[in-house]
């Protein structure tokens, strides 16, 4: 029997458990792939996110991190005066700033020998500001910038570099600037204007010409440690700033300084409510040689309140109207009210009535008018500011005297159409177009309600409001020949290198009356000056045109006076226009503007002129007053003296018996008035004691010469000379009564016609 096989089953799991096992490896493995899936996914939009949108803002933190960005200002363009004075210049300054997060990190570290007040008393010291705001300006530990004095001078800079080496602190910087000095303070402060603590053009030409001055700033890029602290010569890129343009205005310093002169005197003695202003205007070119307008300030500092008047009366009101009064009056004397402000000319704009009647034919040289003192027009009367009546006048009188009812008449001739269409045509509805900025609007009636009364109002310069720059871009139209010229303050933009950007186009806008118009229209204004209400505008030795304005500004009795002048009459080179508003009543000075702005403008012009180079051209009479140098006769003859003194046309006044001149009053060389007495000491010795000047003013010339010379002092007279009416009389002197001059001093004198009454 064969035996039995043993067969043993191999060890195998059942069918159903691998299944089962292959199952949850598949599971496992799909589990796997789907959580791999969404790693990568969520990695790739983290990465995409950081890396792509985040970009910019990470790489920003890095920069920040690794590096320190400083500004570097660009120097802001020079503004020079028409000769090449400058008037506005960006000098060298440093900006000292604060990094409290690395202040706050160095005090951490326990290694420092300074403290937080430590540094703050110190710097708040030598840089003149607030330790409070220093040390609140520390405690903002997550900032690195934080500046505490803009603009330091150089000298204070190095105060504060000496205390940073000296003590071993960190976090405090200094980087360059360029800070902006006015050499003139307040010469044509309203012109120029002023920057901001950005320093950005705020008002004048430093905002209309922003672009030009203010350059293109730079960078200097440093690299720091993990301290903040920057690595020296590892890395740092220097990114140029580009200077700005420089601007060559118009502007004569020198001529400026005469107009603001002249009227600095007149506002002081007028007490003018609400300030005024004046333009001097090349009327060849319409380039504006000078404009000035009160109260004005100190463009070095011009937060501050310039006028001490205006200043004192803010410091009288309770502490809570202070601010308030404090910011209007910073706004007030800002303003350029040349051509901010609006006013009612009054009879200046006469001189536009006249032209377009003149060019229209609707008047000629030979028209004559007989002015009752009145004329009503639809059922309105209109008085002349002679109420008793002119008379029989020919047309230079009726401008001579301002004869509103003439001047009524001339506008109704032209009619409505005609002289709205010459306002227009002069530049009045749409402004002047001056390059600077805040230029107003001219008020007027719309044409379309524009009635025979309106017409008759605005022939004589009431009822509607123009700008100080556009009537005087218009008025000088009327004398050039008849070119209306754009008035402008900047003739060149230049760039470093000096090459011109730019050039200002003179080209005139239009012509709006004819060659032989303009003549006539000098010629009659000649007369005003010669024998009207504008005799107080004289200059001796000169043809000086003019127009006397006194405007109402309606039911509240104030009034507006101005004067309007122009030098040569036959030949214009240059106009002036001055206008004050609301003087004071109580000076004793007939309210009017040929008798409180036509003087002022006769002292400014008498030094404007010569300054330009205008010749003068005297009559004989007047060349026997011009000046003249005294002989030094010391050592002669008294006889001998005294015919070498006439023969120039002193006279003389001897003192002593003796035969020799020992000595003389005014010394030789000395430039005096001709006709003007000379003191001759024969024998005798010359008193060194100074001479006490007379009050002069209220007297004739002749009285006036008599005191000086008795006192031992010269006359010098200006403003109404060719009148020897018992009218004319001394309105101010250039040394005030009870002053101590020496004997020969000569004393300037200004006579005006007290009967003048527009």
């Amino acid at each position: 029997m064969a035996p039995e096989k043993n067969h043993q089953q191999p060890n195998r799991k059942p069918e159903h458990i691998r299944r089962v096992n292959r199952i949850v490896q598949s599971r496992t493995f799909i589990l796997m792939l789907i959580l791999g899936v969404a790693a990568f996914i969520a990695l790739f939009f983290k990465l995409y996110h950081l890396q792509i949108r985040q970009h910019e803002e990470l790489q920003e933190k890095a920069v920040t991190q690794q590096t320190r960005s400083t500004v570097v200002t660009a120097s802001r363009g020079t503004i020079y005066d028409r000769s090449g004075n400058i008037m506005a210049i960006s000098a060298t300054a440093e900006t000292v700033f604060l990094s409290p997060k690395e202040i706050s990190e160095a005090l951490s570290d326990q290694k420092t020998t300074w403290t937080k007040e430590f540094v703050a008393s110190h710097l708040a010291q030598i840089l003149g500001v607030d330790e409070a705001t220093i040390l609140e300006k520390m405690d903002r530990t997550y900032s690195q910038y934080e500046i505490i004095k803009l603009r330091a001078d150089e000298d204070v800079a190095n105060e504060v570099r000496q205390f940073i080496n000296d003590n071993d602190v960190s976090g405090v910087y200094l980087v360059t600037d360029a800070k902006r000095y006015y050499p003139y303070g307040t010469l044509a402060s309203q012109v120029i204007g002023f920057v901001g603590t950005d320093n950005s053009g705020l008002y004048g030409v430093e905002a209309e010409y922003e672009d030009q001055l203010k350059g293109q700033t730079g960078m200097v890029v440093t690299e720091k440690n993990a301290a903040g602290t920057d690595v020296l010569y590892q890395y740092e890129q220097y990114y140029d700033a580009k200077n700005g343009d420089n601007v060559v205005l118009t502007l004569d310093s020198t001529v400026q300084y005469y107009l603001e002169k002249g009227m600095e005197e007149m506002v002081d003695q007028f007490n003018p409510a609400n300030g005024a202003t004046g333009v001097v205007l090349d009327v060849t070119t319409g380039g504006v040689l000078g404009m000035a307008s009160f109260p004005n300030y100190d463009l070095n500092n011009p937060s501050a309140i310039y006028s001490q008047k205006i200043k004192a009366t803010i410091d009288q009101l309770p502490a809570d109207q202070q601010p308030a009064a404090l910011s209007d009056a910073q706004l007030k004397q800002w303003r350029n009210k040349a051509l901010n402000d609006t006013y009612e000319p009054g009879s200046t704009f006469k001189v536009l009535t006249l032209a377009a009647a003149l060019d229209e034919g609707v008047i000629n040289m030979d028209t004559t008018f007989d002015c009752s003192g009145s004329i009503t027009v639809q059922g309105a009367t209109i008085h002349c500011s002679n109420t008793a009546g002119h008379g029989h006048e020919t047309l230079v009188q009726t401008v001579g005297n301002s004869c509103n009812p003439a001047f009524i008449t001339y506008g109704l001739r032209l009619g409505n159409e005609k002289f709205y269409d010459y306002m227009q045509s002069f530049g009045l509805m749409d402004g002047s177009g001056i390059d600077l900025s805040g230029e107003a609007t001219g008020i007027f009636m719309d044409p379309a309600d524009f009635s025979e009364l309106d017409l008759a109002c605005y022939a004589f310069g009431q009822n509607f409001n123009v700008t100080p720059i556009a009537l005087i871009a218009a008025q000088a139209a009327c004398v050039n020949g008849g070119y209306l010229r754009t008035p402008y303050v900047v003739d060149q933009v230049l760039d470093s290198d000096g090459n011109v950007v730019k050039q200002h186009d003179n080209t005139p806008v239009r012509q709006v009356i004819s060659e032989d118009t303009s003549a006539k229209v000098r010629e009659c204004l000649e007369y005003v000056v010669a024998q009207g209400t504008g005799k107080n505008g004289q200059v001796s030795g000169y043809r000086v045109g003019g127009k006397t304005g006194t405007a109402d500004k309606g039911q509240t009795g104030d009034v507006v006076v101005s004067f309007l002048c122009f030098a040569p009459a036959n030949d214009p080179k240059v106009m002036m226009l001055i206008t004050m508003d609301t003087p004071a009543r109580d000076t004793g000075t007939y309210v009017s503007g040929g008798n409180m702005v036509a003087p002022t403008s006769s002292k400014i012009m008498s030094e404007i002129l010569p300054y330009l180079g205008v010749e003068a051209e005297y009559t004989a009479a007047e060349l026997l007053g011009a000046d003249a140098t005294v002989p030094n006769v010391v050592g002669s003859s008294l006889e001998d003296a005294k015919t070498k003194m006439q023969n120039i046309g002193f006279t003389c006044k001897v003192i002593g018996n003796g035969d020799t001149v020992t000595d003389q009053t005014p010394v030789g060389g000395s430039i005096i008035p001709g006709k003007s007495t000379i003191v001759l000491y024969a024998g005798t010795t010359k008193p060194d004691t100074p001479c006490t000047v007379p009050d002069l003013v209220g007297r004739t010339a002749s009285e006036a010469n008599t005191l000086l010379t008795n006192t031992g002092l010269i006359l010098k007279v200006s403003g109404a000379t060719n009148g020897d009416s018992s009218t004319v009389h001394v309105l101010s002197q250039s040394e005030a009564a009870g002053t101590q001059v020496a004997a020969g001093s000569v004393v300037t004198v200004q006579l005006g016609d007290t009967s003048v009454k527009d």
